[in-house]
């Protein structure tokens, strides 16, 4: 198979690193790519949002299959305009993908289909947050209705500190994502994790989950980030707790998308809270996490190609691609400005070969002509390791860490979260 990645992040470095691995994938293009992408197959200059551009250029070299990366992506309708051009995709539609691009959207498709989720209200304006939260009790996690890039939520402990945040967003900082609607909700009490299942149009099949770690500062303190970390699989979480998740949640999303008239081929990521009734859905998103995707690829065995392809076409075959035993931890660098910016670097080592069972995918970043890589900063690289237990794991990508960061040198000013998967 000709097979196709969408995006440039570190997502995507780690999706063509386990396509490339396929046996059913012959050759590999990613669009735009980034540093790491480039070095496992093709990079082509298209924008992960140029729907038409990216469907024209499928067709002309024959791609069998399409993946699409990006939340971006997705909500520019890529996907719809892959499939109207014939291109296999693995990717929901743009409608489908309303579950990510509106949480409005979501929380009332979860209220109509009976999923388990926090109660919440909609609030449009300052004023209608202010009579929202007159007679709110405990936390409150105040969320931006729309794709804001990881930070678009912010919790807090009580209504007076929501409505700070609110008063902040409606006032010149502007709503994250733009327009002016913000979801309030309970703050619920538990443990988060991600559940990844694969749809086919017709049902869910789990396929792997993860914890993240989306504060930027070590003990889950400082602002929100797109993701400083993350290990699968979870521990700590009851026996057959991917069972529970499949009959409460994913078999009443099947349920309701169908009822809805609503076919969804794709990844769906589920962002649970296990509380003491079990799991409760903290969000979805349409796509592959980041940086989840990054500790899940190295645990990937047999034909990852096949397994999405079979889901693109409307019949998966779950025993294509399975999972080993072993855990994996993953620690991302960034600069030391991220979240509140992303300072550029430029001229980092290319060579972040780290040995058998420990992988270093690229952020957005590109090759230059010296051969040496410029990244866009933020979160540059995710370092990956694996084990036979969670600690080993954790050592691994740890000392893994240690020699990336003297290769990246002290000008790179690379900065990482010290705790990842320190459980228990």
């Amino acid at each position: 198979m000709k097979v196709l990645v969408v995006g440039n992040g570190a997502r995507e470095d780690a999706l063509a690193w386990a396509l490339a691995r396929s046996p059913s994938c012959s050759v590999l293009y990613c669009a735009p790519g980034n540093a790491g992408t480039g070095r496992r197959g093709e990079n082509w200059k298209i924008g992960a949002t140029e729907g038409k551009a990216l469907a024209t250029r499928a067709r002309e070299v024959g791609i069998d299959l399409a993946v699409i990366g990006p939340e971006t992506a997705i909500a520019a309708g890529v996907s719809d305009k892959l499939r109207d051009a014939g291109i296999v995709t693995f990717g929901p539609s743009r409608a489908a993908g309303r579950l990510e691009s509106s949480k409005i959207f979501a929380k009332r498709f979860m209220e109509r289909h009976g999923i388990p989720t926090a109660r919440s209200q909609v609030v449009r304006s300052l004023a209608n947050a202010e009579r929202a939260l007159a007679d709110w009790s405990g936390g409150c996690v105040v969320k931006a209705d729309g794709l804001a890039a990881g930070k678009g939520v912010i919790v807090t402990p009580d209504a007076v500190s929501a409505l700070a945040v609110l008063r902040e967003w409606y006032g010149k900082a502007g709503v994250p994502g733009g327009g002016t609607d913000v979801l309030l909700e309970e703050k619920l009490e538990g443990r988060e994790l991600s559940v990844f299942a694969i749809g086919d149009g017709k049902r869910f099949v789990p396929f792997a989950s993860a914890c993240d770690y989306k504060r930027a500062g070590d003990g889950d303190t400082g602002p929100n980030t797109g993701g400083m970390g993350a290990y699968s699989p979870p521990a700590g979480f009851p026996d057959g707790f991917v069972e529970v998740v499949q009959q409460r949640v994913l078999d009443a999303v099947a349920a309701g998308l169908a009822e809805d008239g609503e076919r969804y081929v794709g990844v769906l990521y589920c962002g649970l809270m296990w509380t003491a009734k079990g799991p409760s859905v903290i969000e979805f998103n349409v796509r592959f996490g980041d940086p989840e995707t990054q500790v899940m690829m190295p645990r990937v065995r047999g034909d990852f190609a096949a397994l999405l392809a079979s889901a693109a076409g409307g019949a998966i075959a779950p025993e294509a691609a399975t999972l080993s035993s072993d855990a994996c931890v993953g620690v991302v660098l960034a600069t030391a400005d991220y979240p509140r910016s992303s300072t550029p670097l430029d001229g980092l080592p290319a060579d972040v070969d780290l040995g058998e069972g420990k992988v270093a995918f690229w952020g957005a970043s590109a090759l230059n002509a010296a051969g040496r890589v410029d990244s866009k900063g933020g979160r540059v690289l995710t370092v990956t390791a694996l084990g036979s237990t969670l600690s080993d794991a954790r050592g691994n990508a740890y000392a893994a860490v240690d020699e990336l960061a003297e290769r990246m040198g002290a000008g790179s000013s690379l900065t990482y979260r010290s705790d990842i998967a320190l459980v228990g």
